[in-house]
């Protein structure tokens, strides 16, 4: 319940506040047919996680710093809304774990390959954990990009500024072959890493 309330908030303050414009609704639907699926995008500011769920439509589970899960309302409100906490600190097996068993019972995932927001609205290099997810969950890839969050609110405005117009764009749905994921070690999860952004990268503002 608390995750739809949530939705339909957010729905509402993105439709009328930042006039969001969803650009490829097809290939999100496309996605929807293939059970897990992995959903990559850049990450510029707050706004990343609220507007990637508004715009897929379906009850999609996110990362989120695990400190914010021990402080007062956000730590009541991030489980009911399908927050998966995660130790940016040090290697975290149990919510990679969790990760793993959401994609693999046939539920969407948003992860920000680059591990953190963007500073000057520029893309990160991946960072390699993505690329172990996916080699073990052996799911589809939905990459997605943000244009326009960064300047409606930015890392380090206290007001957002409204009526800045946030669009979001969804590429081609794409699998890695068996080949590609048979790999083991921090190079060959960087490589998974590395293609992933590549193709959100490759995602252009139309």
């Amino acid at each position: 319940m608390w995750y739809w309330i949530g939705f339909w908030l957010a729905w509402l303050l993105f439709r009328l506040g930042f006039r969001l414009r969803v650009v490829g609704r097809e290939r999100i639907k496309d996605s929807w047919k293939r059970g897990g699926v992995l959903i990559a995008c850049n990450h510029t500011s707050y706004f990343d996680p609220p507007v990637v769920g508004v715009a897929y439509g379906r009850k999609t589970a996110f990362l989120a710093r695990k400190s914010l899960f021990k402080k007062g309302f956000l730590g009541w409100i991030y489980p009911r809304l399908n927050a998966i906490p995660v130790d940016q600190d040090r290697p975290d097996f149990t919510s990679l774990k969790r990760i793993i068993k959401e994609l693999r019972g046939g539920n969407p995932v948003l992860i920000f390959p680059e591990g953190q927001r963007t500073v000057d609205g520029e893309m990160l290099e991946a960072e390699a954990g993505v690329g172990l997810v996916i080699a073990k969950a052996r799911v589809p890839v939905l990459p997605m990009r943000i244009f326009g969050a960064h300047e409606a609110y930015p890392p380090g405005s206290k007001i957002p500024k409204f009526f800045t117009r946030i669009t979001l764009c969804c590429g081609e749905v794409f699998e890695f072959s068996d080949a590609e994921l048979d790999v083991k070690g921090r190079e060959g999860y960087q490589a998974i890493a590395d293609k992933v952004m590549q193709k959100v990268s490759e995602i252009n503002k139309p």
